[in-house]
C-alpha cells in the first residue's frame, strides 16, 4: 500500500510508518458511535468526531427525585424519600456482527504485481469467500465495501463503530513474501487521550480494546499456521492505520502476495484463510462478553 504525504511517498504495504506525519482529514459533522454499548454523537472542540472514554461515562448517576412536600401530610402518617437502588451489571450481549474490510477499491488498486494482479480485487474475493463462512456460524456480517468503490479511512471506521457486539477485520496482499503465508497484524499500545468533556479522540478510538485485539489475533494466527506452513504462530504488532479509529477488537489479515506469477496461487490461499479466520472468531467469542452498567439515567460502561 501507498500513502501520499506533503514530503514523500511511502511504501510499507500494510504497514504505516511511526514516525510519519499523519493528517486527518476534518469532519464537519460528528459520527455517531456505539462503544461498549453506549451510543455517542459528540464534537470535540478541534472539530473532530470523539468516543466516550470508559471513565467519562462511569461517572454518571442516577437522578434523585424531586423533594415531595408533606406540609400537609397528617402527623400520624410517616413519609419516606424514594430509596433508588444501585445500578445493577447487565452482561452485554456478546459478539454477533463481523465487520470485513476488503483494503483499497477504485483508483486505489493497493499492490499490483507485475502479472497484473491487484490487491483490492483479490481481497474483495476473500472478502466474498469469509462472508459466507461467518454467516455459516450465525454471525451478521456486513463489508466496508461490496464493489470497486474506495471508501475513506474514517468512512470505514465509522460503519465498524456504528455496530453493536462486533470486531473488525481488515483484509490484505501483501506486495512481497512467501508464497502460501499469511499474518495478522494487531495494534501497539497507546494511551487513551481525552479532552476536558471526558471524549476520546476520534483517532484513539482503538486504545480501550487493544488486549481484546491482539487475543483475537493470536487465536487467527494459531489457525492459519496450521494451514499455511511458514506462517508466524503468534500475531505481529505493528501500527497499521485502519485498526487505530476502529472502536472495537480489530485486526489486520494479509496474504502473500502479488508478486506470484499465476493468481491461481492466491486463490486457492482463500477458503483456507477465510476458515482460519471464521475459527479464530468463533474461539474468541466467548472472550467477547464484556459488562455493562445500566441505570436510570441511561447505560454506561464501568
Amino acid at each position: 500500500m501507498t500513502w501520499q504525504t506533503p514530503r514523500r511517498v511511502v511504501r510499507f504495504d500494510i504497514l504505516l510508518s511511526v514516525t510519519m506525519s499523519v493528517s486527518f482529514p476534518k469532519i464537519s459533522a460528528p459520527y455517531f458511535l456505539l462503544l461498549s454499548g453506549v451510543l455517542v454523537a459528540a464534537q470535540s472542540p478541534a472539530g473532530k468526531p470523539s468516543v466516550a472514554s470508559p471513565q467519562a461515562a462511569s461517572q454518571s448517576k442516577p437522578t434523585t427525585p424531586p423533594a415531595t412536600d408533606n406540609s400537609n401530610t397528617p402527623t400520624s402518617v410517616q413519609t419516606t424519600t424514594p430509596q433508588v437502588n444501585p445500578a445493577p451489571i447487565v452482561p452485554r450481549a456478546g459478539l454477533n456482527v463481523v465487520v470485513i474490510d476488503p483494503a483499497h477499491g477504485g483508483t486505489d488498486t493497493g499492490g499490483r504485481g507485475t502479472e497484473g494482479i491487484r490487491e483490492s480485487d483479490v481481497v474483495l474475493e476473500l472478502a466474498a469467500q469469509l462472508r459466507k463462512t461467518l454467516e455459516a456460524q450465525g454471525f451478521q456480517v456486513v463489508q466496508t465495501r461490496d464493489g470497486n468503490d474506495n471508501p475513506s479511512f474514517d468512512d470505514r471506521s465509522a460503519r465498524a463503530n456504528a455496530q453493536r457486539g462486533a470486531v473488525f477485520v481488515t483484509l490484505h496482499v501483501s506486495s512481497t513474501g512467501i508464497t502460501g503465508t499469511a499474518r495478522v497484524y494487531v495494534p501497539p499500545d497507546f494511551p487513551s487521550v481525552t479532552d476536558t468533556s471526558g471524549m476520546i479522540q476520534w483517532e484513539r478510538a482503538q486504545a480501550p480494546f487493544v488486549s481484546l485485539s491482539r487475543k483475537l489475533g493470536d487465536l487467527v494466527q494459531m489457525e492459519l499456521a496450521k494451514r499455511f506452513k511458514g506462517s508466524p504462530t503468534n500475531a505481529l504488532v505493528a501500527p497499521v492505520r485502519q485498526l487505530r479509529t476502529t472502536a472495537a477488537p480489530a485486526i489486520a489479515v494479509e496474504i502473500s502476495s502479488v508478486s506470484v506469477e499465476n493468481r491461481a496461487d492466491l486463490e486457492r490461499m482463500v477458503p483456507g484463510v477465510a476458515d482460519a479466520i471464521t475459527r479464530g472468531i468463533v474461539a474468541f467469542k466467548p472472550s467477547y462478553v464484556v459488562p455493562i452498567i445500566s441505570s436510570g439515567s441511561g447505560v454506561s460502561r464501568p
